[in-house]
């Protein structure tokens, strides 16, 4: 009996501890939507992407045309001919999936663009909601656009605009 008192006791002191917490959330996406900077970059980045996709693109119709020659003209080349030709369209195909790579993948142009692009003012947005909750002396902020975990937001805790503001914008 004095156990569960006691244990009572203690879920009674964390539940008025945690009443006491402030909170809010911030939507990032808003945020972000309402930086000039960050349209821009995201514009730019569209472009070097779709430049990117023709060149990979053409790379790749190149390695097609060969193949389809290939098979139509392989019943009168030698099987040496073939060979090279075969090794050949290997090596166009090899190609056009190196190019590929550099372009799109993990450590690939896109993604130095994006960091060098996007990253500075996804740091400056973090740094000013840091400040926007040292400066209310919040406890948590949440991200109504990530969606992860939070059902239900109150609109009056929304700092979202605080945050522009700090930023230095306006809607």
């Amino acid at each position: 009996m004095k156990n569960i008192l006691l244990t009572l006791g203690f879920l009674m002191a964390f539940v008025c501890g945690v009443s006491a917490q402030k909170i809010a959330f911030v939507d990032t996406e808003y945020i972000l939507k309402n930086i000039p900077a960050y349209e821009s970059a995201n514009e730019q980045l569209s472009e070097i992407s779709k430049k990117y996709e023709a060149e990979v693109k053409a790379k790749m119709q190149e390695v097609a045309n060969l193949y389809e020659t290939y098979r139509t003209e392989s019943v009168f080349l030698t099987n040496d001919m073939k060979v090279k030709k075969e090794n050949e369209i290997v090596e166009k195909e090899k190609a056009a999936k190196q190019l590929q790579q550099e372009y799109f993948g993990q450590d690939g142009e896109l993604y130095k663009s994006r960091e060098s692009l996007v990253k500075p003012i996804q740091d400056r947005v973090y740094n000013a909601i840091m400040a926007v909750a040292k400066e209310k002396n919040l406890s948590a902020i949440f991200d109504k656009s990530s969606s992860n975990g939070l059902m239900f937001a109150d609109s009056s805790l929304d700092i979202s605009d605080v945050v522009l503001k700090n930023l230095g914008y306006s809607k």
